[in-house]
């Protein structure tokens, strides 16, 4: 059985294939509209999500299955103290595929482990979210054609982003790949990422809070908000969160081929006069995120010889 907890769970060859496939849906999706007719997906949400459940959900639907699940660990019987070894297992009796999303980093894992149908990890922590790589990945490829080749600045929270870490950790594997981590200086990327991901595989990377200066060079600038949910201090939360606000004057600097991307939820780190730029393409992006689950649903449940 496959599991997709990390990005780095699928070859080269296999995340391909999910974006060839990916892009396909996008072209015709009423051809993939009955794959998963009889099937069903657990949605289990023990932390507030928008996108991340409704692309699952609508995934599943678009692909003629069914949806059950809870969007709140509140209203699980989490709440009484269930573990998530326990709720999986009773899970994996109701439906074919689980997306589970949790605020304790390797919970995920451990529901793989007890599992008798496939998981997605639908984010864990500050740790990874790898189907949020995945919509990055289509939507790069799509719009500029190719995944290597490429300066990415990333710019706002990446010590707690779990976005970043899940894309930097799938874009190191594709040539000539470049890094500007633009933060400030107590939310700069984690020691580990640094050691065991850029410096071990010599990837070259600037480290920086300087937006203005690299905006020129940018192929992708990828923008990401500080989230107050994973401070445990109130001030440094309010201190940090106007770090960096991309507005339609830092956007003349940037190439006429440069797109900005986004994991939404925004706050205010993209001022809304920036939405109408055509390179601004974060709620395109979202809609790629769609696209993409529908094609991991299908990978991870064996069905791509119905489409």
């Amino acid at each position: 059985m496959i599991h997709l907890i990390s990005p780095l769970d699928l070859s080269i060859e296999e995340l391909d294939e999910i974006l060839s496939l990916g892009q396909a849906i996008m072209q015709n999706p009423e051809k993939y509209s009955h794959v998963c007719d009889g099937k069903k997906l657990a949605t289990l949400f023990y932390e507030p999500s928008t996108r991340t459940r409704l692309s699952f959900e609508a995934a599943m639907l678009n692909l003629g299955g069914k949806v059950l699940g809870f969007s709140s660990a509140d209203s699980s019987s989490a709440s009484k103290g269930e573990s998530v070894a326990d709720t999986i297992r009773v899970i994996s009796s109701y439906a074919d595929i689980c997306a589970m999303r949790h605020p304790k980093e390797g919970a995920p894992t451990v529901a793989s482990m007890y599992s008798e149908i496939p998981v997605i990890n639908a984010g864990d922590g500050g740790h990874n979210h790898p189907t949020q790589t995945l919509t990055d990945l289509l939507t790069i490829k799509t719009l500029k054609g190719r995944l290597d080749n490429m300066t990415i600045g990333m710019c706002g929270d990446l010590k707690f982003g779990r976005t970043v870490h899940s894309l930097i950790n799938a874009m190191v594997r594709y040539e000539k790949v470049r890094f500007i981590l633009i933060s400030p200086n107590e939310l700069k990327i984690p020691d580990y990422l640094r050691q065991e991901v850029l410096d071990a595989k010599n990837i070259e990377y600037v480290e920086t809070n300087e937006l203005e200066k690299y905006m020129p060079e940018l192929d992708i600038l990828y923008m990401t908000r500080v989230q107050r949910e994973r401070f445990f201090n109130e001030e440094d939360y309010i201190r940090l969160k106007d770090s960096f606000i991309l507005d339609s004057e830092k956007m003349k600097l940037a190439r006429d081929d440069m797109y900005v991307l986004h994991p939404l939820p925004r706050v205010n780190e993209i001022s809304t006069d920036v939405d109408n730029d055509p390179r601004a393409v974060y709620f395109k992006q979202a809609k790629f995120g769609v696209y993409v689950r529908m094609a991991l649903i299908i990978t991870l449940l064996g069905l791509k010889d119905k489409c």
